[in-house]
């Protein structure tokens, strides 16, 4: 529920920024554009309406409208995928501090199954890891040890693995953003023979239309790749420390194993 309504409030937030952009522009440039074409027109009224970010995703043609859409669906799924790496890589998602102090206060007394069956009631990477070192206890430290390496690279793998659709997001928003105007401008260009005397505005407006493929693009882009470098780095970070506790946890096991056998053996 909290990851639709935070990705109905980016987009709506994307949205915005778009429409602020496209009325500021409008308004920076309605004065000058109107004072030249008053002169050049001996006073008539030719003033060419400026058009709206609607206008230019709907009324630019097929390919525009299937370049837009791809963009749509880019920033949808940027936003859905940083929700999902804001969940996904939670410390206490990775790290649970309470399967922690319960497998430990299980291995303090002793009690392998009791540990084994606090991982199986919280399934989570620790916990998949915790099972890959218990499976190979009995066949000597130096085997639980890679068995627990493998268990977190393949942890990391599962979770890298959604964290780098936003690279992907990051890499094709820009490149859609640039396709769109490259075939915008040259629908522009191709235009001019029919523009007659106003082919300056014409031109000004049919590029400024074409541009903003590439400031959607770029809006999809950067948070995209930032999101992806924090996410990675973060999981990364998280998962090395869960290794490392791991360890530890099984050292115990080992230790009460060993001690076990030293007075067997007195």
């Amino acid at each position: 529920m909290y990851r639709v309504i935070l990705t109905v409030l980016a987009t709506l937030l994307l949205f915005a920024s778009l429409t602020a952009i496209d009325v500021q522009a409008a308004d920076g440039g309605g004065d000058d554009a109107t004072g030249e074409v008053q002169q050049r027109g001996d006073g008539a009224s030719n003033k060419i309406k400026q058009p709206g970010f609607v206008d230019i995703v709907f009324l630019s043609g097929p390919v525009a409208v299937l370049i837009w859409l791809l963009i749509f669906s880019s920033s949808f799924a940027m936003i859905a995928l940083v929700v999902d790496g804001i969940l996904q890589t939670k410390r206490d998602k990775i790290l649970p501090i309470h399967v922690v102090e319960g497998v430990r206060a299980s291995l303090d007394e002793g009690d392998l199954g009791n540990a084994v069956a606090t991982c199986e009631q919280n399934p989570g990477p620790l916990s998949n890891i915790l099972m890959a070192g218990y499976s190979n206890i009995t066949d000597g430290f130096d085997v639980v040890q890679d068995a627990v390496a493998a268990a977190r690279d393949m942890e990391s793998e599962k979770i890298l693995q959604r964290i780098n659709y936003l690279n992907l997001c990051g890499q094709i928003a820009p490149m859609l953003g640039l396709l769109g105007t490259v075939t915008g401008m040259v629908r522009a260009f191709g235009s001019l023979a029919d523009a007659g005397a106003m082919k300056d505005q014409l031109l000004a407006l049919a590029i400024s239309g074409a541009l903003w493929t590439t400031v959607a693009g770029l809006l999809i882009s950067v948070p995209a790749l930032l999101g992806f470098t924090i996410f990675k780095n973060l999981a990364t970070k998280v998962l090395l420390e869960t290794e490392a506790t791991v360890l530890d946890l099984i050292k115990i096991l080992r230790n009460a194993e060993v001690e076990d056998e030293e007075e067997t053996y007195e």
